[in-house]
């Protein structure tokens, strides 16, 4: 098993952290992490992809290792987040990648695959949204409602996203062998999320989510015009993004492959085997 390194670089001048791994030669693969998490999630997935590709995964700002400047120094919005992953991407000198996204990860990933600067070779997506059919109720009503209307009346709803019980269920829902989900996980990203400050981080981002759906169109159109070949590995039980937004890949990618697995919303904790599987053959298959 290779080695991985863990790392940090400026960019914009902000400390962004990133896990690496691999031959520096080989082909960039690069995972995107959602809510509430980091780069942490892939903590296994990285040294099963290391042995064949690069593999790249960072801690968006406000999360993780990576800084977390206040909401009075920092803008939080998804466009800046991508910023500043495009930077580090130019940091490393990488322009050519493949692409695994992740709840976030997804929007700031489809800002970078938009961008001509960058050739997306390949997607993978676990539960990484791109369609309204993915939105799955309740968990988003109150989401919505809140960045369409901020303010008393709507605040508490999404501040309910930040609770212990909320980050465990998280991990857990649609899982149907708890006993595989390592308790440190949801523990983990739970003391990040009390971080003094970091709910006002968390609530920007809400605020600013609705840019991603208002992107959609764009973003289905690059699917058709491109035809880049994706992979879905999405937890059929996840009731964040349901299991639909992984079959809507297929209106506009015909060729996608969709696997959906005995999973939740996080299914490389209990599905690692399997996912890794899928992207070994994916890969294999299409980075040719």
């Amino acid at each position: 098993m290779l080695p991985t390194h863990h790392k940090t670089a400026t960019i914009h001048g902000q400390k962004v952290f990133y896990r690496e791994a691999g031959p520096s030669d080989a082909p960039v693969v690069l995972l995107l992490h959602g809510f509430p998490s980091s780069s942490r999630m892939f903590r296994t997935l990285i040294p099963a992809l290391a042995d064949r590709y690069r593999v790249i995964a960072p801690d968006h700002i406000g999360y993780g290792k990576s800084a977390m400047p206040s909401v009075d120094e920092f803008d939080y919005t998804f466009d800046n987040l991508a910023a500043v992953t495009a930077g580090l991407l130019d940091h490393l000198d990488i322009s050519r990648f493949s692409l695994y996204v992740h709840d976030y990860g997804a929007p700031i990933g489809w800002r970078l695959a938009l961008n001509p600067s960058y050739d997306v070779t390949t997607i993978t997506s676990q539960s990484g949204n791109a369609y309204m059919e993915g939105f799955a109720q309740p968990f988003w009503d109150s989401l919505f409602a809140y960045a369409s209307a901020p303010g008393p009346d709507t605040e508490p709803g999404a501040r309910e996203k930040f609770k212990p019980e909320t980050t465990r269920w998280q991990y857990e829902n649609g899982v149907p062998d708890r006993t595989l989900v390592d308790p440190e996980a949801w523990e983990h990203d739970q003391v990040l999320l009390e971080r003094p400050g970091n709910d006002q981080v968390q609530l920007a981002l809400f605020r600013d989510y609705p840019t991603n759906v208002e992107g959609y169109p764009e973003l289905q159109e690059y699917f058709r015009t491109s035809q880049v070949p994706l992979l879905a590995v999405w937890g059929e039980g996840d009731e964040i993004f349901g299991p639909d937004g992984a079959r809507s890949f297929a209106r506009d990618l015909p060729e996608a492959e969709i696997h959906l697995l005995p999973a939740g919303h996080f299914a490389l904790e209990s599905q690692l085997d399997t996912i890794s599987g899928y992207m070994h053959g994916f890969l294999g298959r299409t980075l040719v």
